[in-house]
C-alpha cells in the first residue's frame, strides 16, 4: 500500500515552483548551448529576411488587394470586387492580342535560345581552340541590359525600305540578299517573332554555359563504356548523355519562360507602346501610368505571377523531390 503524502501544502507548491523555474534554467543554459551556432547567421540574413517580406511578399499581398478592388481610378475607394476584374479584363480590346504575342514571344524565344545555347555548348564540349575566349564572347551578351541591347537592336532591325536601309537590311541588301530584308518588328503577325531575336541573342550565351556544365559533367566512363559496348559517337550522345542533360534543360526552360512571360524592358526600348508589340507586362504600365487605372494593372501583374507560379513551382517540387531521392 502506497503511503499517504504528508508534505505540507507549502511545501509542495515551493517544491513544484523549483522544478518549474529548474526546467527553466536548464531551457535558458539550453538555449545558450545552441545560440552560437545559429544566432550569428540569423542576424546575417536577418536583413534579407525583412526585405524580402516587405518588398516581394509584402508588395505581393497589397498588388492582390488592388486587384480584387474597384479602384478603377485615383480617386474611388477600394472596395472589394469579388474577382469581377479578373473576368472583365478579357473584354478589354488589347488584352488577348497581348496574350498572344506573349505566347508568339515565348514560344520563339525559348526554343531558340534554348537551341542556339545547346549547339554553342555542343561545339564547346567538342573543343575548340581558344576555347575561353570562345566562352567569353558567347556570355558578353548576357551583361548587357535589355534596355542596352534593345536601342542597338532598334537600329538593326530598322525596317526602312531599300532605298533607305539601315542595319541588318542595308547589310542584307549589300551581300546581294535583298529578299531576306523586311519590316520585322513592325510585321503586324510576325512582329514578336522578330522582337524575340534580340532576347535569344543576349540569353544564348547563358544557357550555353548551362549546357557546358551538364556536358562536363558527365563522366567519361559512361562513354567509354557505351564505346565499348559498340556504341557509335551518335548513339553516346543519344543514349548516354542527353538523358543526363534533363536537369538542365528543364533549369533553362524555367529560366528562360520566366523571363519572357515579364519581357518588358527590351519591348519599350525596341517598340515602345505599340500594339503590334502589346505584351501583358506593356499592357500592366499602360493601364496604370497612361489610363489611370490601379485595379486593371493589378489584375494583370496578378496574372502574371500566376503564370510564373505555374512555371516556378513545379520545378522548385521536382527539385525538392530529387535532392531528398539522393
Amino acid at each position: 500500500m502506497t503511503s499517504p503524502d504528508v508534505t505540507p501544502p507549502v511545501a509542495r507548491e515551493s517544491i513544484a515552483g523549483r522544478g518549474r523555474h529548474g526546467r527553466h534554467r536548464r531551457g535558458w543554459h539550453a538555449w545558450r548551448r545552441r545560440a552560437p551556432r545559429w544566432l550569428p547567421g540569423l542576424l546575417l540574413l536577418s536583413p534579407s529576411i525583412v526585405a524580402i517580406g516587405l518588398f516581394v511578399y509584402g508588395l505581393i499581398f497589397w498588388n492582390t488587394r488592388v486587384a480584387v478592388s474597384g479602384k478603377h481610378d485615383m480617386v474611388s475607394p477600394y472596395g472589394f470586387d469579388k474577382g469581377k476584374n479578373f473576368v472583365d479584363l478579357w473584354d478589354v480590346p488589347s488584352w488577348p492580342g497581348a496574350v498572344r504575342h506573349a505566347l508568339l514571344f515565348t514560344a520563339v524565344f525559348v526554343v531558340g535560345a534554348l537551341v542556339l545555347g545547346f549547339l554553342l555548348a555542343f561545339l564547346m564540349e567538342k573543343g575548340i581552340k581558344a576555347e575561353a575566349g570562345f566562352r567569353a564572347i558567347y556570355l558578353f551578351p548576357m551583361a548587357v541590359s535589355f534596355i542596352a541591347s534593345g536601342v542597338v537592336w532598334r537600329w538593326l532591325m530598322n525596317p526602312a525600305p531599300p532605298e533607305r536601309a539601315v542595319g541588318l537590311n542595308q547589310l542584307f541588301n549589300k551581300l546581294g540578299l535583298g529578299a531576306l530584308g523586311n519590316d520585322w518588328w513592325q510585321n503586324p503577325r510576325l512582329g514578336m517573332a522578330a522582337m524575340a531575336l534580340p532576347a535569344i541573342w543576349q540569353m544564348s550565351g547563358y544557357v550555353m554555359a548551362l549546357y557546358l556544365a551538364g556536358f562536363r559533367g558527365v563522366p567519361e566512363d559512361l562513354r567509354e563504356a557505351a564505346r565499348v559496348d559498340g556504341a557509335s559517337e551518335w548513339k553516346v550522345y543519344r543514349y548516354v548523355v542527353l538523358p543526363q542533360l534533363r536537369p538542365v534543360t528543364l533549369s533553362a526552360l524555367i529560366i528562360l519562360g520566366h523571363i519572357s512571360l515579364k519581357v518588358f524592358d527590351l519591348i519599350m526600348a525596341i517598340a515602345g507602346k505599340q500594339i503590334i508589340t502589346y505584351v501583358p507586362a506593356v499592357a500592366t504600365y499602360v493601364e496604370v501610368f497612361d489610363r489611370g487605372d490601379p485595379a486593371n494593372g493589378a489584375t494583370i501583374a496578378t496574372y502574371l505571377l500566376v503564370a510564373v507560379g505555374l512555371l516556378v513551382i513545379p520545378y522548385l517540387v521536382w527539385s525538392v523531390r530529387a535532392e531528398r531521392d539522393r
